[in-house]
């Protein structure tokens, strides 16, 4: 029975994600209670209206919204500012673009098209059609076709596309015929639903050109498939050296790689794509509004939770967690996005792994770490202290841990790692990052350091 929006108020938050469920609400769980009350109360059968043109200030939280002349100055402020192509792509009508898609006429010229899904919080979406991020010629997706196929965020979708229309900026698909390479219609998974089990795919940090950091993480906290792994770190700790490092590992298995950057330099971009060419780079940098850096984020989680759902094993590295807190104003919603990495039971599934930085000084990072407390399955700390005094590894080593390590190592290989924690936790950090660091410059593999203890 359908709710006002004051008596969606007093419900327990469990009912509101019951009533989001049965109405099909998408990304449900990533929404604060507020947000939740405002969607579902938008969702009433009885007030669905017809679709309007996409305005700006839906972008906003409710509680956010301004009004009178406030609303008047900081649209004129938009108008000035770097978001062109965001305000380019709310122009698109909605209205003309649900006529082509509920009619059985097809324009005469049309052109096939595949592209990822990447949705609006007002409704409509967008097939990116040249990896996740925007792009000249990405291809407009009506609310109504959303709604009707059930799409989610990250879905690969093809169909055909018309041209623009007078006053459009963007080609609109005319139909959905595949969605992740099945039709429409077909059952799918949902990635929530699938059971997560404790990941025991090892991924080996170590090899030829491997940085001594990534080998030291090796030593210390195996990395395997589905983990969540959360670094807590400064800057000019290593983080980036490290995070290539898992980069490079997972690209030489063969799983999928995604690579999302919050509030990055935009040069910082440059040199994760060059760095990583295998990759998807996801990129909300510094000079997008957080509301599109939050966006960004879902995009790439959504996709890479469609992969998983697939069988393909998905690695995302997150850089950084508590930046991307500041976009969605509540550090809350990053234990979300960060709690979907494990690994999946079922057969023909994959697995999700999430490596995730958080960055001391920042002014969500106590918040965030507070959030993601005892999510995490593995755990890494950098100094930057120990890194300016040219220290490498520069991590703080009784801090570093792995949950069920026995289920990565061979009983043999843990015997050694136990006695050689127990020799590094009776030296001061500075001591123990020197003698770990020493170990490894002296030894070729991390089986040879192993085997010198």
């Amino acid at each position: 029975m359908p709710h006002t929006e004051t008596q969606l108020k007093h419900l327990h938050l469990s009912e509101l994600h019951e009533r989001a469920q049965e109405l099909g609400l998408p990304d449900y769980r990533l929404m604060g209670r507020d947000e939740l009350v405002e969607a579902l109360s938008e969702e009433q059968p009885e007030a669905a209206a017809p679709e309007r043109e996409p305005d700006e200030r839906d972008d906003e939280p409710a509680e956010d919204r301004p009004s009178g002349r406030q609303r008047d100055r900081r649209r004129r402020k938009r108008e000035h500012s770097q978001q062109g192509r965001d305000r380019a792509e709310l122009e698109q009508a909605d209205d003309s673009d649900d006529a082509d898609s509920d009619t059985d006429e097809e324009p005469a010229e049309t052109e096939p098209v595949t592209g990822i899904l990447d949705r609006m919080p007002q409704g409509y979406g967008f097939l990116r059609l040249t990896g996740l991020s925007s792009a000249e010629g990405d291809v407009y997706v009506s609310a109504s076709q959303i709604r009707r196929c059930e799409l989610r965020p990250g879905d690969e979708v093809t169909g055909p596309a018309r041209s623009p229309r007078r006053g459009e900026r963007h080609r609109a698909l005319i139909r959905v015929e595949t969605v992740n390479g099945n039709e429409p219609e077909g059952e799918r998974h949902e990635f929530e639903d699938l059971t997560p089990v404790a990941p025991s795919r090892r991924l080996v940090l170590e090899g030829e050109g491997h940085d001594p950091l990534v080998r030291a993480v090796e030593v210390l906290a195996p990395l395997a498939l589905g983990q969540r792994v959360l670094v807590l770190c400064e800057p000019r700790s290593g983080r980036s050296t490290l995070l290539r490092g898992i980069g490079a590992t997972v690209a030489a298995t063969g799983a999928r790689l995604i690579v999302l950057l919050a509030d990055e330099r935009p040069e910082e971009v440059t040199v994760w794509k060059r760095a990583l060419p295998e990759a998807d780079i996801v990129a909300a940098p510094a000079d997008q509004e957080p509301i599109d850096q939050a966006r960004a984020a879902e995009l790439a989680i959504g996709f890479a939770k469609r992969r998983a759902e697939a069988g393909e094993d998905v690695v995302v590295l997150v850089d950084s967690l508590s930046r991307l807190a500041l976009g969605y104003r509540d550090p809350a919603r990053i234990k979300l996005l960060f709690g979907a990495g494990r690994e999946l039971d079922e057969e023909g599934s994959g697995s999700l792994t999430i490596v995730g930085t958080v960055l001391d000084g920042d002014d969500a990072a106590d918040g965030t770490r507070e959030a993601l407390e005892t999510t995490e399955n593995v755990l890494l700390r950098l100094d930057a202290e120990l890194a300016a005094k040219g220290i490498t590894p520069a991590l703080i080593v009784d801090e570093c841990r792995v949950s069920s390590e026995e289920t990565l190592r061979d009983p043999e290989e843990m015997k050694k790692v136990r006695k050689l924690r127990a020799e590094l936790e009776e030296m001061d950090p500075e001591e123990a990052a020197k003698a770990l660091g020493e170990r490894v410059a002296g030894t070729k593999t991390n089986a040879e350091l192993l085997d010198s203890i």
